[in-house]
């Protein structure tokens, strides 16, 4: 993966658009997907992409010569960054509410427009945006963060993920303790939800580490504002309260790395060592004396121990960020959908080996 590095000139000159390195091959499907987030794929293969501050929605349609074609079928929304697909629905996290887009794939074209599932979520701006995820209940799970870096809500949804009827949009809180969760995905073989967890701001470079965390208890608490990382107490909050009394994370990333979008993989096309592997979009730091994140990471599940390692670290060189991996996606093919909301693009990372 170190002949990666080299490719990152190649990646965003104009006149490439495609390279092999190693045994991947990582491909620009398109750049003109402005602030691209959270991405769902269709049965047939129709893309799907949030954006925020944009406010748009996008559909990436591929042609038969292998282009792709953007349409923006919604515009003027708040903060749309989170996308799921239910029974060929479109379920978008929208700020304070859940829309949905009846027949997406056939309607994609025709200025389609949303049903309200729900407009009561909170709409605070800070940490606002939503993540979606559908779960194997056929409920939509969303994450509501925190209004603020560091502090103790009374609306008990804040810092937490809730557990949503499609239906109706009523809502339970799943998981608490929760304070940032732009990414989720459901373990292919116990059913059970894993999901990121951005760490707070402004205690040094180090600490306190981003987590991924998994959901074994309905209603399980995850520590925040009084406990980061497994162990540390907040200097705030944290006063009275024992780390054993919340759930320890999985797996933790180095501070500041923004770890997002979540993918297990479920595909074929990569080698058996990838079977069920974790991948990680690391959207990459802001408030830290060096940069880090900016990459894709993947984590392999041992006998012994998760193994957390890059898998594709192209988007950071010499503190100049090129890039910022927000969302990762399992394609029907098998190959790894990576969306970048800085280069408002979309990669495909194809295995080329045997």
């Amino acid at each position: 993966m170190k002949r990666l590095i080299i490719f990152l000139l190649l990646l965003f000159s104009a006149a490439a658009h495609a390279e092999t390195v190693g045994d991947f091959r990582l491909a620009v499907v398109t750049d003109e997907v402005p602030g691209a987030r959270q991405m769902a794929e269709t049965d047939s293969g129709l893309l799907l992409v949030g954006s925020l501050r944009q406010g748009n929605l996008y559909a990436v349609a591929s042609g038969s010569d292998g282009t792709a074609e953007v349409v923006t079928f919604a515009r003027g929304l708040k903060l749309p960054s989170g996308l799921a697909l239910t029974g060929g629905d479109l379920y978008v996290g929208a700020l304070d509410r859940v829309l949905r887009y009846r027949a997406i794939e056939k309607t994609f074209r025709n200025n389609p427009q949303p049903e309200i599932v729900t407009d009561e979520l909170p709409d605070e701006r800070h940490h606002g945006w939503k993540y979606l995820s559908v779960g194997p209940d056929g409920f939509l799970y969303v994450p509501v963060g925190a209004p603020c870096n560091i502090c103790e809500s009374e609306d008990p949804r804040f810092a937490s993920i809730l557990r949503m009827d499609p239906a109706t949009g009523e809502a339970t809180v799943y998981a608490a303790g929760v304070r940032n969760s732009v990414g989720m995905d459901w373990h292919p073989e116990t059913g059970e939800l894993w999901f990121s967890d951005n760490g707070r701001d402004w205690l040094g470079d180090d600490e306190p580490a981003e987590e991924v965390n998994r959901v074994t208890e309905v209603g399980a608490h995850y520590g925040y504002p009084y406990v980061h990382a497994g162990d540390i107490l907040d200097p705030e909050f944290g006063a009275g309260h024992d780390p054993a009394d919340y759930v320890t994370p999985e797996i933790m990333i180095q501070a500041h790395s923004a770890a997002l979008g979540l993918a297990f993989y479920t595909g074929s096309q990569f080698p058996e060592s990838y079977r069920h592997a974790l991948f990680i979009a690391e959207h990459g730091s802001w408030n830290r004396s060096s940069k880090v994140g900016y990459r894709v990471s993947v984590v392999r599940f041992g006998e012994t121990r998760p193994v957390y390692e890059p898998f594709l670290d192209l988007w950071l060189k010499d503190e100049k960020v090129s890039g910022r991996p927000n969302d990762v996606l399992v394609s029907r093919d098998g190959s790894l959908l990576i969306s970048d909301d800085k280069a408002g693009a979309i990669y495909r990372v194809t295995y080329q080996g045997e």
